[in-house]
């Protein structure tokens, strides 16, 4: 059986975007107040501004850290473990309630389309005091899936 070779293959922003854009899966990396880095898993989409937006509550680690310094990075993957990935790195910004609102309807359209009852979801959104969290990539690695060198090809 021949053997899987490791790719990296460096993209445009468009070809990242149409990358991230169907992958819902991610690892946030902020930083800790001792300065070091704190991970999240994260449910992930991409809104019509080109940030990555992820849902979230304001007493959470992330949020708390991304207040105190915006700079983070962040891991998108696809749905199998060691399918194709590529990390981005940028600023976060948070947005809190009534701010969110808005944000948190695109965010869920992003990831499972339209709603059957905004108003439903908005209740929701404000009785679970959510908030929402806006990447803005400024650059990025190569999209990369693991596995052999091309040395020990077959």
């Amino acid at each position: 059986m021949a053997r899987k070779i490791a790719t990296n293959k460096t993209v445009k922003r468009n070809e990242l975007l149409d990358f991230i854009r169907p992958r819902h899966r991610g690892v946030l990396s902020t930083t800790r107040l001792n300065g070091r880095p704190q991970m999240s898993l994260v449910t992930m989409g991409l809104d019509d501004h080109e940030r990555v937006v992820i849902a979230t509550y304001p007493e959470r680690v992330k949020s708390i850290n991304a207040r105190r310094n915006p700079v983070g990075s962040l891991l998108v993957m696809g749905e199998e473990f060691n399918s194709e990935w590529v990390q981005v790195d940028g600023t976060i910004e948070v947005l809190d309630l009534p701010e969110a609102l808005d944000p948190l309807c695109d965010y869920f359209r992003s990831i499972s389309g339209e709603h059957p009852d905004w108003s439903e979801y908005r209740a929701a959104m404000v009785d679970q005091d959510k908030s929402l969290l806006r990447f803005s990539i400024e650059s990025w690695g190569p999209i990369s899936q693991g596995g052999f060198p091309p040395r020990l090809a077959d």
